[in-house]
């Protein structure tokens, strides 16, 4: 059996999963927070034909061998990190992370999940949660008369209140960051985990310890660019379309082998 007809149907697939990648952004382009992802890949294993090195005559050698890619296969999805552009709302639950950081989510299990998407609300309780209605961590409650609600570039959260002139403190936002977020795992929902690749999470204030700072009003758009993701999606099609012509091509040979007693 042709050989090449395996190594072209492992770029078929390489190219179907970067497809998919790619689809997955383009439906993410206006969700906040959303890290765009890139697909790796690797060059499979070699066959040998003839070493380089092997004596060829007395007193010389075969300058370069011989050997035969077996195609690719997918090394990594990655999410690249890289901060998406800010939009004004002058809703005073939208926050901003200008720099590095993650917001800090208790989930219903009572482990901490982490996210960059900034969209808050209050629930029937006066916390701020997000749009599943799971909890800021550290929890922060607004009182029920407030009028207005400040949230300074440090992560402290201001209320004011009928009876009080002056601003009081309900809490402090803290943020989390990762040796590694290239390793968080998705967990959908705009939501990461830690694993063992990307460390364990460090928490402090915002601004401090190569933390960003916060800005009220304003929410992080997605990071794809749309038309950067187009490009990518014509030439995965172009490569997915050359490789099912080495298939053909593949079987043209084959077919012409067959006949040959004819």
């Amino acid at each position: 059996m042709q050989r090449s007809m395996f190594i072209a149907a492992t770029g078929m697939e390489a190219q179907k999963l970067n497809i998919d990648v790619i689809a997955n952004n383009l439906a993410n382009v206006n969700t906040n927070g959303f890290k765009k992802s890139r697909a790796d890949f690797q060059e499979l294993l070699y066959q040998g034909i003839k070493s380089a090195g092997a004596a060829s005559a007395e007193g010389t050698e075969v300058p370069t061998g011989i050997q035969v890619g077996l195609g690719v296969k997918p090394a990594a999805v990655q999410k690249i990190f890289l901060q998406g552009d800010f939009v004004s709302t002058n809703n005073p639950l939208d926050i901003v992370i200008e720099g590095d950081g993650f917001f800090q989510i208790s989930m219903p299990d009572g482990d901490i999940a982490y996210t960059r998407s900034g969209s808050f609300k209050l629930d029937s309780e006066g916390r701020i949660v997000n749009s599943d209605g799971y909890p800021l961590e550290p929890a922060i409650s607004i009182p029920a008369n407030t009028l207005d609600i400040t949230i300074s570039p440090d992560g402290t959260v201001s209320v004011i209140q009928p009876d009080s002139p002056t601003a009081v403190g309900v809490g402090q936002i803290e943020l989390a960051q990762f040796i590694n977020p290239g390793g968080l795992q998705a967990l959908g929902k705009n939501l990461f985990k830690p694993t063992g690749s990307s460390g364990e999470a460090a928490t402090a204030a915002p601004g401090s310890e190569g933390l960003g700072t916060l800005s009220q009003g304003f929410l992080e758009l997605s990071n794809v660019n749309i038309v950067e993701e187009m490009v990518n999606m014509i030439v995965s099609q172009r490569a997915y379309e050359l490789n099912s012509k080495v298939v053909q091509a593949s079987d043209e040979m084959l077919r012409m082998a067959n006949n040959i007693k004819r």
